[in-house]
């Protein structure tokens, strides 16, 4: 159950949430205060920007995006080995032209030891 404190964050959330919308929508330039992509933005990717392109899961746009794609890879379901070692070797070109050091040198080490497991 939320604390009252949990609460009233949640309430000022909400309200500062609806607030920068109605700002928007009389054309003020209100800046976002994440860094991440929309859902338009998302949508409009090549199928090619992201590591599992059937399910256009983890896009692979920056070094962000790469890092996390490592991060979530052992969450993405409903996918074979043979999919997931054409991911892996897309995350690693991606990381190669991202700058982002990889320490895995497979995706299986990504489901050794931890809560994760193969499927």
């Amino acid at each position: 159950m939320a604390t009252m404190r949990q609460k009233e964050a949640a309430r000022r959330n909400l309200e500062k949430a609806r607030q920068a919308r109605r700002d928007r929508a009389r054309g003020k330039r209100v800046p976002r205060r994440s860094q991440g992509m929309t859902t338009a933005e998302e949508n409009r990717l090549a199928d090619r920007e992201f590591a599992f392109l059937e399910q256009r899961k983890e896009p692979l746009t920056d070094g962000a995006h790469v890092r996390n794609a490592v991060a979530r890879f052992d969450q993405v379901e409903g996918v074979t080995d043979a999919e997931r070692d054409r991911a892996w070797k897309r995350i690693q070109a991606a990381s190669r032209r991202f700058d982002v050091e990889l320490s895995e040198r497979s995706w299986r080490e990504l489901f050794e030891g931890g809560k994760a497991k193969k499927r």
